[in-house]
């Protein structure tokens, strides 16, 4: 059983793995962190979505030992603290766009990635980051907008 070494919201951990153990069943199961959700485990639906070396990717297709020596950020990192949110987080509260929360932490983690680029993305850009998510409750609209809203785009998007 190989030994990995990973870093997830800043704190390193050395953990046995089997070599088939996915990165989100090792964040679930191992390391109690339970924002990151899974959905269809084939990569579909994006609710399994974290940060890996600050890229989005799937959890549920990526195994534990291909984080060995990275860094992962999960949604339990992105507000700086317990009484404030993230600015993601917020434009997803303030415009609704939570549902049932299923899938919202895959989509946050999608949004937070390209507002740290810090550039401020072309909302055909957000439209496409957010295809890759599927809300089961439907309530894309309110998603679009606050992700448009999070990252600067609002006012295109109220001229198409």
């Amino acid at each position: 059983m190989p030994e990995i070494t990973v870093t997830v919201n800043g704190t390193e951990h050395r953990l046995d793995v089997h070599d088939r153990l996915l990165l989100t069943d090792l964040l679930r199961d191992r390391l109690r962190l339970t924002g990151t959700h899974l959905g269809c485990e084939h990569g579909v639906c994006g609710a399994c979505t974290v940060l890996l070396d600050d890229l989005p990717v799937r959890g549920c297709l990526v195994l534990a030992v291909q984080a060995d020596g990275r860094q992962v950020r999960t949604v339990e990192s992105v507000a700086p603290d317990a009484s404030t949110l993230h600015p993601v987080q917020q434009a997803m509260a303030d415009c609704h766009g939570l549902q049932c929360g299923f899938c919202t932490p895959g989509i946050v983690m999608t949004l937070v990635a390209m507002h740290e680029r810090d550039e401020r993305p072309a909302t055909d850009e957000v439209d496409e980051a957010l295809s890759g998510h599927l809300c089961r409750c439907t309530g894309y609209r309110n998603i679009t907008e606050a992700a448009h809203r999070a990252l600067g785009c609002e006012r295109e998007e109220a001229r198409r």
